[in-house]
């Protein structure tokens, strides 16, 4: 018996040992080619693909589609389930691979209808680049079929990935108008319905449209509220209803920081470019590090070299420099969406309705039945809301239009100087984004980059808050030409850091779409005033600068009413956060604490400005987007009108204890109150789409390590546990070599290769490393096919 049982033993042992080695032989199957030789059909002559220690990519070939061809290859063998993902989530068809979990998703997107939009327009779409995206998609399907094994990913879900088509390219870059407009318009929606029941007094002091904190380019601050006399409002007389549910913990809202300085304030007259983009931080990274060269007889020196990040799925470099020019962007928050009241024309045709034109859109779902979507457009957009009277919202977003996106951002790897590139920014078009330009020249440029509503005369840019049915507001179409743009010598500093850029006119054009507080952009700009000359490692110490500027008046408040007020849980805190080191670092509890307790104070005030509407709305109310809130909440907080507090207080004081208990109460059973550092609260959890679907070892497998990160965002160093740089550049066209870059999360998404994760550890500690590839490690030859 004894001897059975062993002999079992060891023979399940063996199984288990074969089904390990059997799922590693299928995990590397997965891999791509690092070296070695590959015919690539389409190649008009060979090409290589070069990859230093963490993965960056040199690609050299005969001609741009060649480049291109080469391009796709490496991003379907590194990427192609990230890329599938993003079409997919454009397009609104991410339940067809990962089932009813995405449904949800899926019909908020298709509603929008974006790839029968972008089929309809893809010959404008492309233009001139047919040829070169013809050889990226060929590259693309290429790469994938070379595969000895399709992409893990998909044996995970039990799927096969479908071939790349053109009109996917386009649709990756419409994904970017989800992430970074979001095709909601929830905030705008929510302040309408808010809107009529409360005093015109209080909804302009809810909405003030900014602060002291404000740094604009063009025109000067707002500064903070001017609070409504007693008269006007008086809280303690309104109605009140209970207090919202909504988490204190703001969301990351997608932007960047991008900054220059021209050659005026360099020793050698270089004009220099920091970019780093803010978005949703995943393993791998949403970028893909690459340099591409190919000989061109129109470009200076007969050869284009332009290095940077690709966004896998489009065939361009989209941030980065080719050694005449530099740039970078950051997401513009310009007003792109509008709202309109509308009657459907049904039975009986009422006069002035709109007549509806239906889709039926069919979902896929993986594991479960087909769904039906009935989407209903009128000349102005999709209807998204059905009122109680009969009448529709309708949405009007620029992501619905004819040349919302196109290829003109890949022209850049060409441009030979400023002008050149502001040239080619004219018919660009990508979700329009705060472009940051810098030439070999010395020269830098801020320009609005895409497209721009062109709103009739009769448009006004509150009217879908204040009344969205807009009578003589006919549809309106996009512009990429004439945008707003400053350049030096006039500027010789120039920021952006999604807050807003302009003012006067300029401003009225292009539109509020929910500018952030003006803090980090004031930072960047105080930090590029303190000297008058600058290097590639001062505008990196910009880039990582996480001093807590604006919360250093918060801890002195805190201080002074726990010892104003001497109740239980402020004098905790104070006690607690006694040290205040005045910076986002891992081992502050001060940071966390201070942090803390002014977002439940902005709770418990945006409760209270609110109160009428939440009162007289009930279970429909919506709190809506107020990222110019500390504008109004400072001078409450410290002049502290009896009229202006919110109803269930007895006193400010009384607020004050409150939020404090909020914080001590959630913190407590974690442990003593004094070790309650911001690292621990500010721990990576950057990780793989699909880490949750592998049971116990995908977090080990598939994420990043759990590391306390420095930064927030409120200042320069932008980071949370799953938001923050994607990328970190500095680079001045010309002198690359001298350049920064960081990047988290790594180029492959295969956790056995040598680039999972490659650059991550650089990108937490800030260690300067360079912008242009390493030395060589692999070294992949691609011949034409015979």
């Amino acid at each position: 018996m004894r001897t059975s049982r062993k002999r079992w033993i060891l023979i399940l042992l063996a199984l288990l040992a074969l089904c390990a080695l059997a799922l590693w032989w299928l995990l590397r199957g997965s891999l791509a080619q690092l070296d070695g030789q590959q015919a690539l059909a389409g190649l008009s002559a060979p090409a290589t693909i070069q990859r230093d220690a963490d993965g960056t990519v040199t690609i050299d070939a005969g001609s741009e589609a060649d480049a291109m061809r080469a391009l796709g290859y490496v991003h379907a063998q590194e990427r192609f389930f990230e890329m599938d993902l993003m079409r997919r989530s454009a397009a609104g068809e991410l339940a067809a691979l990962v089932g009813p979990l995405a449904l949800d998703n899926d019909k908020q997107h298709r509603l929008h209808r974006l790839r029968a939009r972008v089929e309809h327009d893809l010959p404008a779409i492309v233009g001139d680049k047919r040829t070169q995206l013809d050889a990226y998609v060929e590259g693309v399907n290429a790469g994938l079929a070379a595969l000895r094994v399709r992409p893990w990913a998909y044996l995970l879900l039990r799927q096969s990935p479908q071939p790349w088509r053109a009109e996917d390219s386009p649709l990756v870059g419409m994904a970017m108008y989800f992430d970074l407009q979001g095709g909601k318009n929830a905030s705008e929606l929510a302040l309408w319905r808010l809107r009529p029941h409360l005093p015109p007094a209080l909804f302009a002091l809810l909405t003030h449209a900014g602060s002291r904190w404000d740094a604009p380019l063009e025109g000067g601050s707002r500064g903070d509220a001017m609070l409504p006399t007693p008269q006007q409002v008086n809280l303690r007389t309104l109605p009140a209803g209970p207090p919202s549910a909504a988490a204190s913990e703001p969301r990351g809202a997608p932007g960047s920081n991008n900054f220059a300085v021209s050659g005026a304030l360099t020793a050698d007259g270089r004009a220099i470019v920091a970019n780093d983009m803010h978005l949703t931080l995943r393993a791998p990274n949403i970028w893909f590090r690459a340099r591409l060269r190919w000989p061109d007889p129109a470009a200076p020196g007969g050869k284009v070299d332009v290095q940077g990040v690709t966004l896998p799925g489009l065939p361009m470099v989209v941030v980065g420099s080719n050694g005449h020019i530099a740039w970078g962007f950051t997401n513009s928050y310009i007003d792109t969406m509008d709202w309109k009241l509308e009657t459907p024309c049904q039975h009986g045709f009422p006069a002035g309705c709109s007549k509806l034109v239906g889709h039926h859109e069919r979902i896929d779902v993986a594991g479960a039945d087909t769904v039906w979507l009935a989407v209903d457009e009128t000349p102005w957009g999709p209807i998204v809301h059905r009122e109680a009277d009969g009448r529709v919202l309708t949405l009007r977003w620029a992501a619905q239009l004819p040349g919302a996106v196109n290829l003109g951002l890949s022209r850049f790897a060409q441009a030979d100087s400023l002008d050149a590139a502001l040239a080619i920014a004219q018919d660009a078009a990508i979700p329009t984004q705060n472009l940051m330009l810098a030439d070999r020249d010395g020269q830098i440029a801020w320009r609005l980059f895409g497209p721009i509503p062109q709103r009739a005369p009769s448009c006004t840019l509150t009217a879908s808050v204040e009344d969205p049915q807009i009578e003589d507001c006919p549809p309106w179409l996009l512009s990429t030409r004439d945008n707003p743009l400053l350049r030096s010598p006039q500027r010789d500093r120039m920021w952006t850091a999604n807050t807003r850029v302009l003012d006067g006119p300029a401003l009225r054009h292009v539109g509020d779409g929910g500018y952030v507080l003006g803090a980090r952009a004031a930072q960047i700009r105080a930090d590029l005033q303190r000297k008058q000359r600058f290097d590639e490692r001062d505008l990196l110490g910009i880039q990582l600068d996480d001093r807590a500027v604006l919360l250093t008046q918060w801890s002195a408040l805190l201080r002074e009413r726990a010892r104003a007020a001497g109740t239980p849980a402020l004098r905790d805190l104070e006690v607690a956060a006694h040290r205040w080191e005045g910076r986002a670092e891992p081992e502050s509890v001060s940071y966390r604490i201070v942090r803390a307790w002014r977002l439940e104070v902005h709770k418990r005030i945006a409760d209270g400005l609110t109160a009428p509407a939440r009162a007289a709305l009930g279970n429909d109310f919506v709190m809506p987007d107020l990222p110019q809130l500390e504008g109004v909440v400072w001078p409450l907080v410290t002049q502290r009108p009896p009229h202006l507090l919110p109803r269930r207080f007895a006193s400010w004081d009384t607020l004050f204890e409150d939020a404090a208990v909020a914080v001590r109460d959630a913190l407590r059973p974690i442990g003593p109150l004094p070790l309650r550092t911001w690292g621990e609260r500010n721990t990576a959890a950057i990780c793989h789409p699909l880490a949750k679907a592998v049971p116990v070892l995908g977090k080990r497998w598939l994420c990043m390590p759990s590391q306390p990160l420095a930064g927030d965002d409120d200042m320069p160093r932008v980071v949370g546990p799953n938001f923050g740089a994607s990328e970190r550049m500095v680079v001045a066209p010309g002198h690359e070599a001298d350049g920064y870059f960081h990047m988290p999360g790594g180029q492959s998404d295969h956790p056995l290769s040598p680039f999972w994760g490659a650059g991550h550890e650089a990108w937490v500690n800030g260690t300067p490393t360079p912008f242009l590839p390493g030395k060589t490690r692999y070294t992949l030859r691609l011949e034409p096919a015979r």
